[in-house]
């Protein structure tokens, strides 16, 4: 594809396009997909969209003479930098769970892994304030975003600082960045306007000018600088030796992440303040749209070609990102705390445009791999109070205990199904992304909306993630009770028999979360061999910033509660559980009977390993 119809990646395109400098630069640690899944694009183009011009610099170099030409592949920009680390945390995206190096990176050409620093927010920062002065460097991203208080930090097993004071850069954006960048956008302009025609004063020389702003943090030296209505969470010093403070520290962010009623939220960190600004608000279905619909390219960038292409294209390439936002609020999840609690989504006529610009693409196939967003079968709102008063600070909407106030309704989302497979040029439309099965057998009218999931949108195999067996253990992961799973099997199969096909669920398991111990990774085993089922893949938990669970995990507590809960720290025991659940495999068989012995049941040796 002509590389004119992307955003530029270097100055020779620049040129090409008669400019002489970039209004922004952003610096990602993922190579560069114009598509709307990946960030940098999606930014980007909104930038565009709003009369801006708009530089790539993906993957860069950040040390060494390198740097130098990466980092300016696109020159300095004329009003800031924007800095993320890519569509994953990068220490996620370079470590496995048990903190083992991966292999590949399918964020990167040709699936080759190490092309993006550990800690990437710090490195890129660090390294772009050395070789270009002037501009204001703002961070966003799910690694700015998540680690925009003092966190704890798995890979070295300390609590850390915010990003923003760690990396020295000007602003974090947090949660989604659409609104925040729009806004931050419009006061850099205005403010380099009012610098014209004097020798270019770096746009954000003033940080005032950039305080305010919805879905923002700020730092600041001043503690009179730090508004008087802010909510002060528990400092640095605090929570780094006072794992009770930090439990306390989390459940404030948690409480105040919703637009409709949150505080304003400071943090002490040694002699300076952290200032969270309001969340942002979420998109309207019309601005959800229009954003999704910018003129994407929707491929990698051709300078990959070479290479192979960019692997994490596949996944969404033939998928439609139908809403945001989840209040089924896993504990184990980030995504609550980075997209809210409150659903977004998009309407039926914009979905269906982009699945008829999907059917003109000659490597389309008539498949549509997936219709959804981090749950699919969530479309509308939990409750009607959720629209107006945000969602609740002391109740969750499903769990073990859903809220009576939860209206499930799979209205909306079977008439968009509907009206997708009848698109022309579409043989078949899958949901892939994974279903909340408690929120469906909650929905009265739920058997109409299984029924067709199980006759037009299952290739075979349906993806769900019960998680675990046990209801103490559940209850700690947010998650519905192991019968309403065995409901939903027992349902699933009927509907399948009825409809005379051959479909199986894929469920999914997670071994050493917070609360788990051997015992119950036992209990699951049992109850996987009396199904005849046992998982190909099982989930190391894996203590990442911003979640419940990563609170958990660091303290030994239950937050709410205050209550110890085991955590499974050493590889060993993590290894062990993970064995009970996949008991089928021979490798795993002198673990299991290592696990079985320490808790003195050899006795189910025959059990888990016989035949059977």
């Amino acid at each position: 594809m002509d590389r004119t119809a992307f955003l530029p990646v270097s100055l020779r395109d620049m040129n090409g396009r008669g400019w002489d400098a970039c209004d922004f630069v952003i610096v990602s640690g993922d190579a560069y997909v114009d598509h709307p899944s990946f960030a940098a694009a999606m930014l980007g183009r909104v930038l565009e969209a709003e009369g801006y011009r708009v530089g790539i610099v993906a993957q860069p170099a950040w040390q060494g003479p390198e740097a130098a030409r990466d980092l300016l592949a696109c020159g300095s920009p004329r009003l800031a930098w924007l800095v993320s680390a890519g569509a994953m945390d990068s220490m996620v995206a370079r470590y496995t769970a048990n903190n083992k190096p991966r292999s590949e990176d399918a964020y990167t050409p040709g699936n080759v892994p190490g092309k993006r620093p550990d800690r990437a927010i710090l490195a890129y920062v660090s390294a772009i304030k050395s070789l270009s002065g002037g501009a204001p460097v703002i961070i966003g991203g799910i690694e700015a975003s998540l680690r925009r208080f003092a966190h704890y930090d798995y890979w070295s097993n300390t609590v850390r600082r915010s990003a923003l004071l760690d990396s020295k850069a000007d602003l974090l954006v947090y949660g989604m960045g659409e609104r925040p960048i729009v806004e931050i956008a419009a006061r850099l302009s205005e403010t380099a306007r009012l610098n014209e025609p004097s020798a270019r004063e770096p746009a954000g020389a003033d940080p005032g000018k950039l305080r305010g702003i919805r879905g923002t943090v700020w730092r600041t030296g001043k503690e009179a600088d730090v508004p008087a209505d802010a909510l002060r969470l528990p400092s640095f010093d605090e929570i780094k030796v006072d794992k009770r403070s930090y439990c306390t520290h989390y459940l404030l962010q948690e409480e105040n992440s919703d637009p409709a009623n949150a505080q304003r939220l400071a943090e002490r960190s040694e002699a300076r303040f952290v200032v969270q600004e309001l969340p942002s608000e979420p998109l309207d279905q019309e601005t959800f749209d229009r954003v999704m619909e910018l003129p994407f390219t929707r491929v990698w960038h051709p300078d990959y070609d070479a290479a192979g292409g960019i692997p994490a294209l596949s996944e969404v390439r033939f998928s439609l990102t139908s809403s945001r936002g989840c209040f089924g609020a896993c504990s184990f999840c980030a995504i609550t705390f980075h997209q809210g609690r409150r659903i977004q989504a998009r309407s039926h006529a914009s979905l269906e445009r982009e699945a008829r610009r999907m059917t003109a693409d000659p490597q389309f196939k008539g498949y549509i791999h997936d219709v959804g967003g981090p749950t699919a079968n969530f479309r509308v709102p939990s409750c009607a109070a959720q629209e107006t008063r945000g969602s609740c600070k002391d109740r969750q909407c499903l769990g073990a205990r859903p809220c009576p106030a939860l209206k499930p309704d799979h209205t909306d989302y079977l008439a968009l199904l509907r009206r997708l497979r009848g698109v022309p040029g579409v043989k078949k439309v899958f949901v892939r992304s994974g279903i909340r099965f408690d929120y469906l057998m909650l929905d009265p009218d739920g058997d109409e909306f299984l029924r067709e999931l199980c006759e037009h949108h299952v290739s075979g195999q349906l993806k769900v993630a019960p998680e675990h067996s046990s209801d103490r253990v559940l209850s700690l992961m947010r998650k519905s009770t192991n019968a309403a799973y065995r409901s939903f099997e027992a349902r699933y199969a009927e509907i399948n028999r009825e409809l005379g096909k051959k479909q199986y669920l894929v469920p999914y398991y997670i071994a050493g979360h917070p609360g788990a111990t051997l015992e119950d990774a036992i209990d699951t085993a049992l109850a996987l061999k009396k199904t005849g089922f046992a998982p190909d893949q099982v989930q190391d938990f894996y203590p990442t910033p911003g979640t419940l669970a990563t609170c958990m995990y660091h303290t030994g507590l239950d937050p709410f509660s205050g209550e110890e809960v085991h955590v499974a720290r050493g590889g060993r025991e993590r290894a062990l559980q993970r064995a009970l659940l996949q008991f089928n495999k021979k490798e795993n068989h002198p673990l299991v009977r290592e696990a079985l012995g320490m808790v003195h049941r050899e006795d189910l040796i025959p059990v888990l390993l016989g035949k059977g």
